[in-house]
C-alpha cells in the first residue's frame, strides 16, 4: 500500500467544516503553484471534490437549522399576536 492511502481516508471525512475549507485552500495553492504532477493533480482534484460535497452538505444542514429556528420565531409571533387580539 501506497502512502496516500491514509491520507485519502482522512479526507473523507474532515474533522470540522473549518478543517475543510482549510484543506481546500491548501488543494487550490498547490494546484495554483504548478508544481503537482499529473498524479498528484487527479489526487488534490479528488479529495477537493470530496471536501466541497461536505462543506456543502455542512452548510446545508445549517441552512436547514437556521429555517427551523425562523419557523420557531414566527410560531412565537403568531401566537403572541393572537393571544394580544
Amino acid at each position: 500500500m501506497d502512502e496516500s492511502e491514509p491520507n485519502q481516508s482522512s479526507a473523507t471525512r474532515p474533522d470540522s467544516y473549518e478543517a475543510a475549507v482549510e484543506r481546500l485552500e491548501e488543494i487550490i495553492d498547490r494546484l495554483d503553484s504548478g508544481q503537482a504532477g499529473l498524479r498528484e493533480t487527479l489526487d488534490l482534484c479528488k479529495e477537493g471534490k470530496e471536501l466541497v460535497t461536505y462543506c456543502a452538505g455542512e452548510l446545508d444542514e445549517v441552512g436547514e437549522g437556521l429555517k427551523e429556528l425562523r419557523l420557531d420565531d414566527l410560531a412565537t409571533k403568531l401566537d403572541t399576536a393572537s393571544e394580544v387580539g
